[in-house]
């Protein structure tokens, strides 16, 4: 990264330049155009496996690098997929493998590319055959959820305000925000400040300002809100094994008020209910 671009607030989140928008538009639509590809391809009798060796293959294809296949967190294994790839009651970080998809299946598919240097980073929900009436609830709340918490930022508001907009979605459904996971910061790195909360209070928190790039991503929970790590080092899944349901897009702040990098050029972002 160009540790020289734009400035660092207190808090120590970067402030890009006006002309680093291109950047983060390119990289967040190719992430974008790669989970309209994979959507055709999910489908009783697919594994998940199957669905990264398909992700990983477009990623090459379109001159572009995967920020997870080798992606090591300190104290953890590398990273060895192109996607994570959530089923059902995992919350986040799933593990592509051997599951054979079902029918009535809900997953999240995550991807992060990297073009040029800028990070593209963006997931959604996926369903396998037919959602059931309480199955599509939940996803239709969690799309709304964030979307929610998007409408919040614009230059002035701070980041509680945008966790404020997405709890008091969700739970005014009954549903709960998982606690253990947020949104982070992005640009020209995969993780960087400030931990993007989808709850909390309004008017607290750092002041929203044009040039910063962040992911907002909601994890919401048919059930509690809390979670727990499987012995992979990675998988996250709920404790009570209550069904989960995550949407993610990658913005940026501007004068104006928000631009969303990873709108699926094909109109195809909320799919999975329509």
């Amino acid at each position: 990264m160009d540790e020289t671009r734009g400035r660092v607030t207190r808090e120590g989140i970067r402030i890009y330049d006006s002309s680093d928008f291109a950047g983060m538009r390119e990289a967040g639509r190719v992430a974008a155009e790669i989970l309209d590809e994979v959507g055709p391809l999910v489908k009783p009798g697919v594994t998940t496996l199957e669905l990264d060796d398909f992700i990983a293959g477009r990623v090459t294809a379109k001159g572009a690098k995967s920020a997870t296949i080798g992606y090591t967190p300190p104290g953890r294994e590398p990273y060895m997929h192109a996607s994570c790839i959530s089923l059902n009651h995992v919350v986040c970080h799933g593990v592509p493998g051997a599951k054979v998809l079902k029918a009535g299946d809900i997953l999240n598919i995550d991807v992060t590319v990297i073009v040029d240097g800028w990070f593209g980073d963006t997931s959604r929900m996926y369903v396998a055959g037919d959602l059931s009436v309480k199955t599509r609830r939940l996803v239709e709340v969690t799309h709304d959820s964030l979307m929610a918490g998007i409408a919040a930022v614009k230059p002035g508001n701070t980041f509680g305000d945008i966790g404020h907009a997405i709890q008091t979605l969700v739970e005014s459904k009954r549903m709960s925000v998982v606690r253990d996971f947020c949104g982070h910061g992005l640009g020209q790195v995969f993780h960087a400040p400030p931990n993007v909360l989808h709850y909390g209070k309004a008017g607290t928190g750092p002041v929203l300002e044009p040039g910063m790039f962040f992911t907002i991503e909601p994890m919401v929970n048919l059930g509690r809100p809390e979670t727990k790590e499987l012995s992979d080092g990675w998988t996250a899944v709920t404790r009570d094994k209550s069904l989960s349901a995550q949407y993610e897009h990658s913005v940026g702040v501007t004068e104006e008020g928000v631009e969303i990098f990873t709108l699926s050029p094909a109109g195809l972002f909320a799919k999975a209910f329509s």
